[in-house]
């Protein structure tokens, strides 16, 4: 089974965090997707256990960032597709734009959830 969680700041733009989030993706075995380089800053966890995804996001709270909201708690995913051929992976991975970060959760099968978490549904 996995979880998942949806955090959403001002922005993300100090590369020194950026590797901060990355050494606690890789640490605590998740996948991580963020929109930075400018606002709003948003953060897609998924991970094979609630711990994990919850470890994680308190690895981001300990950063302080502008405006953070967890708009989405630690809980289990639910796709919504049937026919999933993202493979799960760990690690950190950026894109630059909102557009982007939609078309990465409609690819992961979450993209209604993401919708719904953002405001956007």
């Amino acid at each position: 089974m996995l979880y998942n969680a949806l955090i959403r700041t001002h922005h993300i733009t100090s590369r020194k965090k950026v590797a901060a989030l990355k050494r606690a993706a890789d640490a605590h075995q998740c996948f991580v997707l963020l929109r930075s380089g400018g606002c709003p800053g948003i953060m897609y966890v998924e991970g094979q256990d609630q711990s994990r995804v919850e470890s994680w996001v308190g690895e981001v709270r300990k950063l302080r960032y502008k405006d953070f909201q967890l708009v989405t708690r630690p809980g289990l995913l639910v796709h919504e597709a049937t026919d999933q051929s993202t493979k799960e992976r760990v690690g950190l991975s950026e894109v630059e734009s909102v557009k982007e970060f939609g078309s990465c959760m409609e690819r992961r099968g979450v993209w209604m959830w993401w919708r719904k978490g953002m405001g956007y549904a």
